[in-house]
Formats: structure tokens, C-alpha cells, sequence
């Protein structure tokens, strides 16, 4: 216990850059997911923007990387980080491993959710002359918005758990706090007071996702 009390400085850093990382990573992937999994959504057959040769590309892309275990693909783009943030290694390169992983996961939670947009209510805008990029803002997004509001709240508590692994590339965060303070110096305290920060974290994300999801769909 008086450890973790000589930690306390330490352990308040961690927690920042736990929320820095997931914070970043949410925000570049949770862009580039949406848009790729409205590219998923509008190219499929029988959809907006058909095209078969686009939707073949992209559903093979995303199929190759979004099952790859998270230590492995944090590892395999290396020499892409260097390339994109300067580094292989530290929170920078974590954070851009993690955006990546995370597009590929969101981008299948917006296709699906897409797809439970009545198809009715799309061909009534296509009837009236309403355009792709018109139907896409005014009709799919807001009619997916709840479910997807709940799609993204499950990628940022699976983002947060992935982020753990921040220690195997030299970074931080409160998963490589509790390994390195905790896990190996043999002191549970330590250990558990990070643990419960990343439990009160994502149970404050959860309730709040919960929350807004449900005030959209009574909408």
C-alpha cells in the first residue's frame, strides 16, 4: 500500500496517457471506420453507388487485417508507423497501430448497421431525385445514428483493452503501468488501482454511449 501511495504521481501519468492514446486512436480511427464502412455500405449490390470491383477491394481489406490479433498487428505495422509518425516505437506508434485496428473494426459496425435502414425508405429519396451524398447524410446516418452511437462505445472499451499491450513498444498507459509496477514487482495493490481506473473509465464510456443511444432512438 505504500507503494502505491509513492506511485500515486506515476499512476496519474499512466492515466493520461491512457486517455491520450484511446482519445487519438478513437478519433483517426473512428474517421477513417466510418468512411470505409460507408465505402463498404454504398458499393455493395443493389445499393446507391453499386459497384462491384470497389466493394470486392475493400471487403478483402478489410477481411485480411480485422481478424489479425492485436499483439501481432501492432508488431507487423512497425515499419509502417515509421513511416507515417516517425517511430516504430512509444505512444505515438501505439496510437497509430491502434487507429488502424480500430478503422477495420468500425467499419464493419457502420456497414451493419446501414444495412438495418429500411430500403424503403432510401428508394422514396431516390424516387424523388435525392442524390448519393444527400441520401448518405440525410436518411442513413441519422437513421443509423443510435446503433452506431452503441457500435462506437463497444470499439472504445475493445480500443482501451487493446491498449494494454502498450509495454511490448515501449510505450505507456495504465495496462503497461500495471505490468511494469504491479504485475513485476510482485505488488497487487498497484496492480488493482490501475485496474479499477480502467473499470471506472469504461464504465462511465459504456453508461454514457448507453445513454445517448437510447435518447436518439426514442427520437
Amino acid at each position: 500500500m505504500d507503494r502505491l501511495i509513492e506511485l500515486l504521481p506515476d499512476l496519474w501519468v499512466a492515466f493520461g496517457e491512457t486517455l491520450y492514446i484511446v482519445g487519438i486512436a478513437m478519433l483517426a480511427g473512428g474517421f477513417a471506420g466510418l468512411v470505409l464502412g460507408l465505402g463498404l455500405y454504398v458499393t455493395r449490390r443493389g445499393s446507391i453507388l453499386e459497384n462491384k470491383w470497389v466493394f470486392g477491394v475493400l471487403n478483402f481489406i478489410v477481411n485480411t487485417f480485422r481478424p489479425i490479433p492485436f499483439i501481432i498487428f501492432i508488431a507487423a505495422v512497425q515499419p509502417l508507423a515509421r513511416v507515417v509518425v516517425g517511430t516504430g516505437i512509444g505512444n505515438n506508434a501505439l496510437t497509430f497501430g491502434l487507429a488502424l485496428a480500430a478503422t477495420f473494426a468500425i467499419s464493419r459496425i457502420v456497414e451493419q448497421n446501414l444495412l438495418t435502414v429500411q430500403p424503403g425508405v432510401i428508394e422514396a429519396a431516390r424516387s424523388v431525385g435525392a442524390g448519393p451524398f444527400r441520401i448518405i447524410g440525410t436518411i442513413l446516418l441519422p437513421e443509423a445514428l443510435g446503433p452506431l452511437i452503441l457500435g462506437y462505445t463497444f470499439i472504445f472499451v475493445a480500443v482501451t483493452d487493446m491498449s494494454a499491450v502498450a509495454g511490448l513498444i515501449g510505450g505507456g498507459g495504465l495496462g503497461n503501468f500495471a505490468i511494469q509496477y504491479g504485475y513485476r514487482l510482485f505488488n497487487p495493490w498497484v496492480t488493482w488501482a490501475a485496474v479499477v481506473i480502467i473499470i471506472v473509465l469504461i464504465q462511465a464510456a459504456q453508461l454514457l454511449g448507453n445513454w445517448l443511444g437510447r435518447r436518439v432512438m426514442r427520437r
